[in-house]
């Protein structure tokens, strides 16, 4: 199976995306080489998160939809509210999607 792309919509993986997407335009980067670069992106934050965050979140709210395709669950909440040990943020809308980790070692 390939890698998951969970991290590509955040920021800092569109930003990679659109850099790389230029460099290619230009020809600076092949095409295959970029997506290797997105590929290893996906491993390394998968690593780091997995060896560097040691904190738990407990997450609340009104699940409004959930689904399960690919072996990937997607969970929509509204009102939700994220707590840890030190602080607490309420956000009213927040989509999570989960899989296993051990799939991206396949």
């Amino acid at each position: 199976m390939a890698t998951f792309e969970l991290y590509r919509r955040s920021t800092i993986g569109m930003c990679l995306t659109e850099t790389l997407d230029e460099m290619v335009s230009t020809g600076t980067l092949s095409p295959e080489f970029a997506i290797q670069v997105l590929v290893q992106f996906d491993k390394s934050m998968t690593e780091a998160l997995e060896s560097q965050v040691k904190s738990k979140v407990n997450i609340s709210g009104h699940l409004h939809t959930y689904r399960f395709c690919d072996n990937v669950w997607t969970f929509i909440l509204q009102n939700a509210v994220f707590k840890n040990e030190n602080s607490q943020e309420n956000i009213g809308r927040v989509k999570i999607v989960a899989c296993d980790s051990k799939l991206l070692s396949q």
